[in-house]
């Protein structure tokens, strides 16, 4: 008989087994919780109608800080750890897919034996020698899907394989976004540190003028130690950015995975790489469905579908099936003569009867967990509203606020020239000049810190948005 019979029959009935439906339930997006539209109101500005998700070289467009985003994604651990969770993630997808088709080995085997018969020598001889030679290819314990267990756990990976995509595209999100408020955050304290040095200049000529008016006998000693409060508060200051300075540059080493040329590095909040365009805001919340997050959260509820399948197909029937087909033979020579062909099929079938509740309880779960993925997701696009709603807010007046700031800065400024100018003709007191001095020493933190914040706005919309890599 050819060994391609039994074969032929394994193939038949894989085929079959492809015609019964899987018993997972059907998967329908959860309806969104959250408004159509994101708030509007005095704290928002007009959003674009045709607002779109921006690609990270449109959000960053400078030269120095794209090229320290190109060096993070090429040499972040971080990054590394996501690719080899996706990679992770297709291994066992690949592996629960191969459960779908036989697994066919081929084998050979020699066999020298002597076995003892314990005849008399008046029968024959007490024992013999016995040489076998066979070569089989067979599939072992091949379950017929017939009720989609073995699919609906294929389904179940394949969506987990999605959701670790998802992850890394996340991961690749967060680095891009805290690698560029890593640059900024340097590039702010640097300008604090200018800023702290420019008024220890000044406040050092104002002590400078206060010691020459007191050694002149027009001035006090009170002038003088108002004038050094201001110095040693800067040089308190330039002691404090210059720590900041270098701690910003460790935290930004390590985010990016490796040293950034220095040339690559800001050299404060007016260099021109550090100027942001402001991010389109959009109408429609359901541009927050693309936010990798919000997808892998969605692929890990229809995982969780496709585990309820798996988990009612344990209820039904089990069929296995044996199969091999081969040629054996006591001489090498005639391995493959005719009528040396040998061929097995056992077909079993297990039917669940009692388990201790184990089946159901694997059901319950099932639901369960698909309750909990349902919930999650719904609250990860929900956690998606509030932050783009709240990245919308922080960027809506941002504008006027840093433009409001400026005006105080120009305002003190103008003040401390004329109170110094008054001082000097002994026409008012060092007391006016101090103060216009240390209100023009915080109006100018406050800006830098202000501007700061508007650019981590246009970061942080960048990154709440879902950004296209």
């Amino acid at each position: 008989m050819s060994v391609r019979a039994p074969l032929a029959g394994l193939s038949a009935l894989a085929l079959l087994a492809g015609c019964a439906g899987p018993l997972e339930p059907l998967y329908h997006r959860p309806s969104s919780p959250v408004p159509a539209a994101f708030p509007d109101g005095p704290a928002y500005r007009p959003q674009a109608p045709d607002a779109s998700p921006l690609t990270w070289r449109q959000a960053f467009p400078g030269r120095k800080l794209q090229s320290v985003i190109t060096l993070a994604l090429d040499q972040s651990r971080d990054l590394r750890v996501a690719a080899a969770q996706v990679e992770t993630a297709r291994a066992q997808f690949q592996t629960q897919r191969a459960a779908l088709l036989p697994k066919i080995s081929a084998g050979g085997q020699a066999l020298y034996a002597r076995e003892y018969l314990g005849l008399p020598a008046s029968v024959g001889p007490p024992d013999f020698n016995l040489t076998e030679y066979a070569v089989s290819l067979g599939a072992s314990n091949y379950e017929l899907d017939l009720f989609g267990r073995v699919r609906s756990l294929t389904r179940a990976a394949f969506y987990q394989y999605l959701a670790s995509q998802s992850g890394r595209r996340e991961a690749e999100l967060t680095l891009i976004s805290t690698t560029a408020s890593d640059w900024l955050t340097l590039a702010s304290d640097k300008s604090l540190l200018q800023v702290s040095q420019d008024t220890l200049n000044s406040g050092q000529k104002s002590l400078d003028l206060a010691k020459a008016r007191l050694d002149g006998g027009v001035g006090t000693a009170l002038d003088v130690a108002n004038a050094r409060t201001v110095v040693e508060q800067a040089k308190a200051d330039i002691a404090r950015y210059t720590t900041q300075v270098a701690q910003d540059i460790n935290a930004l080493n390590l985010e990016v995975g490796a040293s950034v040329p220095a040339d690559l590095l800001p050299s404060g909040l007016d260099d021109p790489d550090a100027a942001l365009p402001r991010t389109p805001g959009a109408l429609d919340s359901r541009v927050l469905l693309a936010r990798p997050d919000v997808v892998q959260a969605e692929d890990q509820l229809r995982a969780a579908k496709a585990d309820i399948g798996a988990a009612r197909a344990a209820f039904f029937p089990s069929i296995s099936l044996t199969g091999a087909g081969g040629f054996t033979s006591a001489t090498l020579a005639s391995l493959f003569a005719p009528g040396t062909a040998v061929w097995s099929f056992a077909p079993s079938v297990s039917l669940p009867i009692f388990s201790g509740g184990a089946n159901l309880a694997g059901l319950r779960n099932a639901k369960a967990q698909d309750r909990i993925a349902v919930a999650q997701y719904e609250k990860s696009v929900q956690t998606a509203f509030r932050e783009t709603a709240d990245a919308l807010a922080a960027q809506g007046l941002m504008s006027q606020r840093v433009s409001a700031q400026q005006g105080l800065v120009d305002a003190a400024a103008e003040s401390l020239r004329l109170s110094t100018a008054l001082y000097e003709r002994g026409q008012n007191t060092y007391l006016d000049v101090l103060t216009a001095q240390r209100t023009l020493y915080s109006a100018q933190q406050s800006l830098l810190t202000t501007r700061l914040l508007a650019a981590n706005t246009v970061v942080s919309l960048y990154q709440v948005l879902g950004g296209a890599l």
